[in-house]
């Protein structure tokens, strides 16, 4: 029966990618096999030794050599996320917001959410539309939809001093701006009142 042969490189092998020089140990004439960073900063350039000395100098090797306790954590937790930029969770640090529309959904899922979400907004948007009797008298106060009652008289009293004629000087153009005033704020009033809740602003 024949033994299958074992290709597998032995514990303490010379690396195969070991260029053929003698070990960079000074004085040493053995055959360089082994590779070790030259430092923190370049761990991609190497030292060749010889097994004795790579033992040697890997037995001395202190990544953190020169470092402050501060510096050496700071280190650690910037490892851990790969030295990426990281942030708590729920902030995007000025990123941008996430987009459903940027994701491959081939079966769909996601767009029936964005679809519920927006039959909803649609439904919370008409709850608060203005009937539309009311739309110009708002217009003509500068008021919005909902409002209650208490908001109302507030506007209206300002608007009234503003513009009633004895502030302007008898001017007329005051005057009808304050008609129409009036008649803007009998009308929301009316609606108020008539509503079931007394007066906090609902659809009609």
């Amino acid at each position: 029966m024949m033994k299958r042969r074992n290709t597998r490189p032995k514990a303490f092998d010379p690396d195969p990618d070991a260029p053929a020089r003698c070990c960079d140990m000074a004085g040493c004439t053995e055959a360089a096999g082994y590779r070790a960073p030259r430092s923190r900063d370049a761990l991609n350039q190497y030292f060749w030794f010889c097994l004795e000395h790579v033992r040697e100098y890997n037995a001395r090797w202190d990544y953190y050599k020169g470092m402050s306790p501060g510096q050496i954590e700071a280190h650690i937790r910037a490892d851990v996320s790969w030295n990426r930029p990281s942030w708590r969770l729920g902030q995007a640090n000025g990123a941008r917001g996430f987009d459903e529309e940027e994701i491959l959904d081939p079966l769909d899922l996601l767009k029936n959410g964005a679809r519920a979400r927006a039959r909803r907004a649609q439904e919370r948007d008409a709850r608060h539309a203005a009937p539309d009797e009311l739309k110009y008298p708002l217009s003509v106060l500068d008021l919005g939809w909902p409002i209650s009652l208490d908001e109302l008289k507030t506007r209206y009293k300002a608007l009234a001093r503003q513009h009633h004629p004895d502030a302007n000087g008898g001017d007329r153009a005051a005057e009808e701006r304050l008609k129409g005033i009036n008649v803007a704020y009998t009308a929301i009033r009316a609606h108020l009142v008539a509503m079931p809740d007394g007066g906090l602003a609902r659809s009609a």
